[in-house]
C-alpha cells in the first residue's frame, strides 16, 4: 500500500517528501535482517544455501558458521558479482541457476527478498525437500499489502525509515527526485522500503525487483499447509520472516 497514491493531497505530499528523504538517506532493509537470520541458525552446520544470493553480502556472513556456502542467484550478473567476490575461497560456491535446479541437502536455507520472484507453493516444497532433518529454513520475505492490519504495519515503517537512514547512512547522497512507483510493499529502491533493488553508487547493477504478488495472509496459509509448525511473523519495514525446521523423525 503506497501511501503516495491515497487520494488525500496532504498525505500523499508526505509520502513524496518521504521518498526524497529516503533517496538521500538510503538502507538496506534486507541487510538489516542479517542478523535475525544468523541468530537462527541450526547446530548442525555443515552446508547452507542462500536462494538469489545477489552480490553475496550474507555468503560472507555465512562463512566460517558452516563448513560449506552455496550461493545460487538466477540473475547472471549478480551470480558474477558474488562468484568474483569469492574467486579464492574454497568455501564458497556461487551458481548461475534458477532455484528449482539445485539438489543435494543443506542444513539451511535461506532466502532475502527473493521467495516472491518464485512459485510460492513449490518453492517451499523444493526448499523442504532440500532440508536434512532438523534443517531450517530461513525466510525473510515481501508480501503486498491488502488490508488495514497491512496498512496498520507500513504507516509506522514508512515513518520510522527515514529516522533509521538517518542514523545508518547520515552522509546524504546526491539522487535524483523520483516522485513515481516504488510502494512501500515492493523491493525498489528509495521508495521508503530499501529493498533489493537499491541503486548502487559503486557501479554494480541494479537486483532484479519485482512487486509481490500474494498477501501475507495468502503466505501464511500456503506455508502452514506446506510447512506444518512454521512460524511467520510480521516485521517493520515492510518484511515479514518465516521459519522452519524440518522434522527430526
Amino acid at each position: 500500500m503506497d501511501i503516495r497514491t491515497v487520494p488525500n493531497p496532504l498525505v500523499r505530499a508526505g509520502g513524496r517528501w518521504l521518498h526524497r528523504v529516503n533517496q538521500r538517506h538510503p538502507w538496506s532493509h534486507n541487510d538489516h535482517f542479517h542478523g535475525w537470520i544468523l541468530r537462527r541458525l541450526p547446530a548442525r552446520r555443515l552446508r547452507v544455501l542462500d536462494v538469489g544470493c545477489g552480490n553475496g553480502l550474507l555468503l560472507g556472513r555465512l562463512r566460517g558458521r558452516f563448513d560449506e556456502v552455496l550461493g545460487v542467484d538466477a540473475d547472471a550478473a549478480m551470480a558474477a558479482i558474488a562468484a568474483k567476490r569469492f574467486a579464492s575461497d574454497l568455501a564458497v560456491t556461487v551458481r548461475h541457476a534458477r532455484f528449482e535446479e539445485v539438489d543435494g541437502t543443506f542444513d539451511a536455507v535461506t532466502m532475502v527478498a527473493v521467495l516472491h520472484h518464485l512459485p510460492l507453493e513449490a518453492a517451499l516444497r523444493h526448499a523442504a525437500g532440500l532440508l536434512t532433518p532438523g534443517g531450517r529454513l530461513l525466510v525473510v520475505g515481501l508480501a503486498r499489502a491488502d488490508s488495514l492490519t497491512d496498512l496498520a504495519w507500513d504507516l509506522p515503517s514508512s515513518l520510522l525509515n527515514p529516522l533509521v537512514g538517518l542514523i545508518k547512512h547520515p552522509q546524504p547522497v546526491r539522487a535524483p527526485v523520483d516522485d513515481g512507483g516504488g510502494g512501500a510493499g515492493d523491493d525498489r529502491a528509495g521508495a521508503g522500503n530499501g529493498g533489493a533493488g537499491e541503486g548502487r553508487a559503486d557501479g554494480e547493477p541494479m537486483m532484479p525487483v519485482r512487486d509481490p504478488a500474494e498477501t501475507f495472509a495468502e503466505i501464511s496459509r500456503t506455508a502452514r499447509a506446506v510447512l506444518p509448525g512454521a512460524r511467520l511473523r510480521r516485521r517493520l519495514f515492510f518484511r515479514y520472516t518465516l521459519e522452519w525446521t524440518r522434522p527430526l523423525g
